[in-house]
């Protein structure tokens, strides 16, 4: 529906390693090599990924070739499949020139070697090149070593070629993780307004959102949407209605008039994210004073909703960190809808958490329903506003938190949208459970200093956001789980890249 923020495809790199010395002493061994890389290609073959297959690479003079072909291929992450022993000379010059994360694949072509089949062969020579077959780990230790003294990052996923769903599924996240990570890398995120005066927590350094994630960060000016709402066609504004009523739950109290002006900023919003390709969009503005712009941002709230449904997340009180959270879990299809913590319930063990708007309503349970509002809480005006509770079942929490040494980190939580009793103002609401129950998961939560707000995604994804923090050289830490105290995945120590 909108303008996609980039036409980069995400890339990624694949190659195997062996040793050239040992394709004249075992007859067929390189060939069966090979065959075992070109399985991999097919496993890693998804919509939306580019796989750029180098075969084998067995000598320092291809490691070089490599090298300089992932990098004029823009790969965004190399997939090192380790076949048989190999030199590390042959796999430095490689991930050198190409400068991206790499995962290493210590696969074993099956659970095991057939010792007897393998001890009836009788030929020495045939023995040792089926054992070279099964040699993934030898070389895996010294490939490491060279790695870290280098300080290059990589990460592992050790298991089996065939019948191995669990390696296959965690190939599959790390994949996920990188194609988030491009996209970030080429968002366009709107800033539009200013800050809400005085939450200290929310204020970011928009260079340090740039070093960490990538992407543009575009200056807007309300004016410009101001504007833009003039602009919009009478015709327009009766299709948007239409939409609003096909999409939502419209209550009958609902004053016509104020569908109107929201849906005359939504077509307008439609028009400013198209302009300038934006991802995402953080916003807040009072307009006091000024009609055009007091009307523009009072109308604003369904707008918004019906942009993050559709894959440009728009978060409210110009929360820049929260409005990256949401893309984040809006590109694993997660959702990524506006929260923070509303009241805890104890003698249901929930915390009710909720926002006055945008709400990601695709996630909802339901149809989102829009009711008017006599006045917006802590804000300027008043007007048409959503309520809406995400689908019951898994989620997980995303904030990206500032640290007090200058650093971004992830942080997240799983827990569960459970069914009750929401309070029915006007604004998202859900109740949400937690492993530890609600006094250990918020004292956990707030240990990590996060701002007051965070995206919820549905389903559980903590394994992936914490692979696409360590792609990004970011820290993660998982609160709330049962079993154990809060989990970091201390990713990279060499800062942003």
């Amino acid at each position: 529906m909108h303008a996609k923020s980039s036409n980069s495809e995400f890339t990624v790199g694949l190659f195997g390693i062996g040793l050239d010395v040992y394709w004249p002493q075992f007859e067929g061994l390189k060939q069966r090599l090979e065959a075992y890389i070109d399985r991999v290609e097919q496993q890693l073959q998804k919509p939306g990924t580019n796989v750029v297959n180098l075969g084998l690479v067995d000598s320092p003079e291809k490691a070089f070739e490599a090298g300089h072909e992932f990098r004029r291929r823009d790969v965004d992450l190399i997939l090192l499949y380790v076949t048989t022993y190999a030199l590390s000379s042959t796999v430095l010059p490689v991930v050198r020139r190409a400068k991206v994360p790499v995962i290493i694949l210590n696969l074993t072509p099956s659970a095991a070697i057939d010792y007897e089949w393998f001890n009836r062969l009788n030929d020495r020579t045939k023995m040792t090149g089926e054992w070279l077959a099964y040699c993934q780990a030898c070389p895996v230790p010294e490939i490491a070593n060279v790695f870290n003294r280098c300080h290059i990052p990589f990460f592992q996923v050790t298991g089996m070629l065939e019948g191995d769903p669990a390696a296959w599924n965690e190939v599959a996240e790390w994949l996920e993780a990188g194609c988030v990570a491009h996209a970030l890398e080429h968002n366009r995120l709107g800033v539009m307004g200013h800050y809400y005066g005085g939450m200290l927590d929310i204020y970011s350094d928009l260079t340090q959102q740039c070093a960490y994630f990538g992407g543009h960060i575009e200056v807007i000016e309300v004016d410009e949407l101001s504007d833009l709402r003039k602009r919009v066609a009478g015709q327009d504004v009766k299709r948007r209605v239409a939409e609003f009523r096909q999409r939502f739950d419209v209550q009958a109290d609902c004053p016509e008039e104020e569908l109107e002006l929201s849906a005359r900023t939504s077509v307008a919003l439609d028009a400013l994210v198209e302009r300038h390709r934006l991802g995402s969009l953080a916003y807040y503005y009072q307009g006091t004073g000024n009609k055009d712009n007091e009307e523009t941002i009072r109308s604003i709230i369904l707008g918004t909703s019906w942009l993050t449904a559709h894959g440009v997340p728009v978060a409210g009180e110009y929360e820049v960190q929260n409005a990256q959270a949401m893309k984040i879990m809006d590109c694993f299809r997660a959702g990524g809808s506006f929260t923070e913590y509303y009241a805890a319930d104890f003698n249901n063990d929930v915390i009710l958490m909720g926002h006055d708007g945008p709400a990601h309503i695709a996630i909802g349970e339901g149809k989102t329903k829009v009711r008017p509002l006599k006045v917006y809480h802590g804000k300027v005006g008043r007007g048409l506003s959503v309520e809406m509770t995400v689908k019951h079942g898994p989620v997980t929490l995303l904030s990206v938190v500032q640290t007090s040494d200058g650093k971004l980190k992830l942080l997240a939580a799983e827990g569960e949208s459970v069914p009750g009793p929401i309070l029915e103002i006007g604004n998202t609401n859900s109740r949400y459970r937690f492993g530890k129950g609600i006094r250990a998961f918020m004292n956990e939560w707030n240990a990590e200093g996060p701002a007051h707000h965070c995206a919820v995604g549905v389903g559980h994804i903590s394994s992936k956001l914490q692979k696409l923090a360590s792609l990004l050289r970011m820290d993660c830490v998982v609160v709330g789980a049962h079993d154990s105290t809060p989990r970091g995945c201390a990713s990279n120590p060499y800062g942003p890249q």
